[in-house]
C-alpha cells in the first residue's frame, strides 16, 4: 500500500502539481566525453526497500535499446507504458539533459532514490550508474557517475 500511495504522490505531482505539494526540481545530467554514440539514460525512482516507484524520464526513444537500461528495464518489465510522454533524444558525450520536473514533497527525505541507468550503443551498459537519495540538504550537491556520466545534481 506505502509503494502505490508514494506511485501515486509521484505521478500526481508530474502530472497535476495543483493537486498535491510539489516543488519545481531541476535535473542536470552531464556526460563525459567517453568517445560513442549517444547515452540512452533512464531516470527514476525507487523507494527504501528498493521498489520501484515511477519513471522520470528518458533520454532515447527507440524502445529496442530500453532493454539495455537494464536496472530499469527489470523495474519495470519493459513496460513501454513507463515512458509514456516523457521521452526526449539520447543525449551525446559531452553534452548536457537538463529537465525541469514538479516533485511530490512526500519524496524528499523519506528515503527515496533517485537512480540513472546509462547505455551507449556497441559499449558496455552501465546499470545504476547514478543512485542518490532524494534528499533536501542533497540538492545542488554534483554526483559523479561510473562510466558515461561526468556529473548529476538535482537543484530546487
Amino acid at each position: 500500500m506505502k509503494s502505490l500511495l508514494a506511485t501515486l504522490a509521484l505521478t500526481t505531482a508530474l502530472t497535476l502539481p495543483g493537486l498535491a505539494m510539489a516543488r519545481q526540481v531541476t535535473l542536470t545530467t552531464t556526460l563525459a566525453a567517453y568517445g560513442g554514440d549517444g547515452a540512452y539514460l533512464a531516470l527514476y525512482v525507487t523507494d527504501a526497500s528498493g521498489a520501484y516507484v515511477g519513471s522520470l524520464w528518458m533520454a532515447g526513444q527507440r524502445s529496442r535499446y530500453y532493454a539495455h537500461l537494464d536496472d530499469w528495464y527489470r523495474a519495470t518489465g519493459g513496460d513501454t507504458m513507463h515512458v509514456d510522454g516523457i521521452t526526449g533524444a539520447s543525449v551525446g558525450a559531452g553534452r548536457q539533459l537538463e529537465i525541469t520536473l514538479d516533485l511530490a514533497d512526500a519524496l524528499f527525505d523519506a528515503g527515496y532514490t533517485l537512480h540513472i541507468d546509462a547505455a551507449v550503443e556497441d559499449m558496455r551498459d552501465s546499470p545504476n550508474e547514478i543512485a542518490v537519495p532524494l534528499t533536501l540538504d542533497g540538492a545542488g550537491t554534483p554526483v559523479r557517475g561510473r562510466r558515461y556520466i561526468a556529473s548529476f545534481a538535482y537543484d530546487m
